[in-house]
């Protein structure tokens, strides 16, 4: 048995510890400063085409130099998407429009790191506007096959698999992938309006032009591109949700009212009635609700008062406690939506909890969960430890960021980053050879600094694991949102 005395100092010894384990957690908006900056040069490692010179992940090198050449257009440029060397058109877009809405809503809390966030964007859309307009009548949407290029474990400058080039037409439509597009274009409109206007000009004029494209040829880009696109990046919500999120995009980028005609017109056959709890790269439901709240919440604008209530629907949602709750959460306190690539969710769901707070404050009400009675601040706080979770205020006291804090993840499912950069081995590495790279245990070579990976399981596990992609693979659409939450945080404590 210990002493009185004895059980008197383990008590206090116990207590400094918790003490210092909440300090440990108690981020500064300086930590959330650094991991913003973090978070915007995670795009610079997903950079295809020629790198500027000003490329700060400096173990990245030129790659994909001719793609397109083979159908006389030219498709150099843009992301690749995640851990491969393929260049997705639709998560392309959506990270495009995200990377935009974070600019837009938060650039003034960016300080310094809003040119290179700029700088992300521009990245994007110089290339969706090359896809745009490369070949009247057609909207580019794929660079690759995935199927080929995962037979390969390659760096991207040493890709020898086919580039073959994917495009949507009037006879093979795809209205997701094209009102995406349109999206993206429009709201990257946004951010060079007052700093580059000429760009935003053109930007706007090819989102009209895309968006004209997308709602005159229906159809979903996976039933014309079939396996190019399935089970990657399958359009499963249908192209409507698109329709309308391109549609309230123009809408806010532009002064033409036929934007918001056609969204009275035609919200409600498009999803304006749908309560959908998610937000990714395929379902944009709930972020539409949510955009175009702010017309009713700012402007009062008649008809938009529905994506209010459903945008109150939404946050309600997500609420512990809230009469509408119905999301699930780990005992870590991490909400989840599923087992591939969850963090992806949390990121989105984290913005647009911060977005909506954003305009119910500026509408002058405290109320940020409408009828559930949930407040602006309680949503701001329900975001914030989303963030901190991440961050690594969670029960496996790791970042899911890397570079971020001490200890983050080492082995991501991620060519570019697990094999050795050409200054450490200027040889060739060829298809089959990368494998052992992938297969090792050892950490990545190449630290691909702010990526942020899938993150845990429902019971707050990780595997620190290569092969488990579900976990270890980070993606553009996952950091996208993510820099608006981050910028939010570093002037809002």
């Amino acid at each position: 048995m210990f002493s009185s005395a004895t059980k008197h100092i383990l008590c206090l010894f116990s207590t400094i510890l918790c003490f210092a384990l909440l300090s440990c957690y108690a981020f500064t908006p300086q930590d959330y400063a650094d991991a913003l900056e973090k978070s915007i040069l995670f795009f610079e490692g997903q950079r295809s085409g020629r790198l500027p010179t000003n490329q700060r992940l400096t173990w990245r090198a030129d790659s994909a130099l001719s793609d397109g050449s083979g159908y006389h257009v030219d498709l150099v440029g843009g992301y690749y998407d995640a851990g491969d060397n393929v260049k997705f058109g639709l998560p392309m877009a959506f990270t495009t429009t995200l990377v935009s809405w974070s600019v837009i809503e938060f650039g003034s809390s960016m300080g310094s790191q809003v040119e290179n966030a700029r700088e992300a964007v521009r990245w994007g859309a110089d290339y969706l506007l090359k896809a745009a307009t490369a070949t009247p009548g057609a909207l580019y949407v794929q660079v690759g096959e995935a199927n080929n290029d995962h037979r390969c474990w390659e760096r991207p400058e040493d890709m020898d698999t086919a580039r073959n080039v994917y495009k949507v037409t009037a006879q093979s439509p795809g209205s997701d992938v094209a009102a995406e597009t349109a999206a993206a274009l429009a709201a990257a409109s946004i951010v060079f309006k007052d700093c580059d206007s000429s760009y935003s000009n053109k930007l706007l004029k090819t989102a009209m032009e895309v968006f004209d494209f997308a709602d005159r040829y229906k159809g979903a880009y996976s039933d014309s591109l079939g396996s190019v696109v399935c089970p990657f990046y399958c359009s499963y919500s249908g192209y409507h949700d698109e329709l309308l999120w391109g549609a309230s995009w123009l809408h806010r980028a532009s002064t033409n009212q036929s934007y918001l005609s056609y969204i009275q017109s035609n919200g409600h056959v498009l999803g304006a009635d749908d309560d959908v709890y998610s937000f990714s790269w395929d379902d944009k439901r709930a972020g539409t609700k949510i955009l175009l709240s702010q017309g009713f919440l700012e402007k009062n604008i008649e008809g938009l008062e529905v994506y209010k209530s459903h945008s109150d629907n939404y946050i309600c949602s997500l609420v512990p406690g809230s009469p509408n709750f119905q999301a699930q959460y780990t005992p870590g306190g991490l909400l989840y939506k599923g087992s591939e690539s969850n963090l992806q969710y949390v990121t989105t769901s984290s913005f647009l909890m911060l977005t909506y707070a954003k305009y119910v404050k500026n509408h002058g009400s405290g109320g940020g969960g409408g009828t559930c009675g949930v407040s602006a601040d309680k949503v701001v706080e329900l975001a914030k430890k989303q963030v901190d979770y991440i961050l690594g205020d969670n029960p496996g006291q790791r970042s899911y960021m890397v570079g971020f804090g001490e200890r983050y993840p080492q082995r991501l499912h991620h060519r570019a980053s697990s094999l050795p950069s050409l200054h450490a081995h200027p040889a060739r590495i060829s298809c089959g050879d990368g494998f052992q790279y992938l297969n090792t245990p050892s950490p990545n070579p190449n630290i691909l600094v702010g990526a942020i990976v899938g993150g845990p399981d429902s019971q707050d596990k990780f595997a620190d694991d290569r092969n488990n992609y579900h976990q270890s693979e980070p993606a553009t659409y996952i950091n996208a949102p993510f820099i608006g939450a981050l910028a939010f945080f570093s002037h809002h404590l």
